[in-house]
């Protein structure tokens, strides 16, 4: 991660006109409901997705160490949306002519700078289906590290260098597994710190089929 040398300040919120949008375009659908009522609904939709038909992938990643339990690397990056920092796993756009598969290995190699194997991938998933059409699907990966790597905290230490684009500053962390719902439970009561969804019910989910008491 480049070197950060002041807090990031939102200095402006203003309207946003459809032309002018490179990323993102809202949409109004309107659709006749179960009962037979005529409706609307806003719709916030990507501009930029591919022949795949997935918008993104995010990498639930196991990083196995020679003389270490199994753990998982977190990024830590601002979100302007959110004015806060938040803790996610790796995650990126799927490029017009990737597939999945191929967008999940170049994603986690620029963010973490570590190769890696695609394990498994789920099915199509919806990203927040109240407010928008955009889509993911969670592609779990290994990456086997050398005895030399990760030593001391655990964050950036002896890691690989990130091929980062401009204006992206990624902080990378390793979590042991045993560890990782305590670890974001803590993340989330500091300050303009925020748990992303989709690695908090991961990790939720692992507590509670260790915990349960259901079957």
């Amino acid at each position: 991660m480049s070197q950060k040398t002041q807090e990031p300040v939102i200095t402006k919120v203003s309207e946003l006109r459809t032309e002018e949008a490179k990323w993102v375009t809202l949409r109004k659908v309107e659709f006749v409901d179960q009962v037979g009522k005529p409706r609307t609904w806003e719709v916030a939709a990507r501009k930029t997705r591919g022949r795949a038909g997935v918008d993104a992938v995010a990498m639930g990643n196991v990083l196995l160490h020679p003389s270490r339990p199994a753990s998982t690397m977190v990024v830590i990056q601002y979100r302007p949306p959110l004015d806060a920092y938040t803790v996610e796993w790796p995650a990126g756009l799927v490029d017009e002519a990737e597939t999945p598969e191929q967008a999940a290995v170049r994603e986690f190699k620029e963010e973490t700078g570590y190769e890696c194997r695609v394990v498994s991938i789920s099915p199509l998933q919806a990203a927040d289906p109240g407010m928008t059409s955009a889509n993911m699907q969670l592609v779990m990966v290994e990456a086997d590290l050398p005895e030399t790597e990760l030593g001391g905290g655990g964050r950036d230490d002896g890691m690989p260098l990130q091929r980062l684009e401009d204006g992206e500053h990624i902080q990378r962390v390793v979590l042991p597994l045993t560890e990782l719902y305590d670890r974001l439970v803590e993340y989330s009561k500091q300050d303009r710190m925020i748990v992303a969804a989709k690695l908090f019910h991961f990790a939720a989910g692992m507590h509670f089929a260790q915990t349960q008491k259901y079957f």
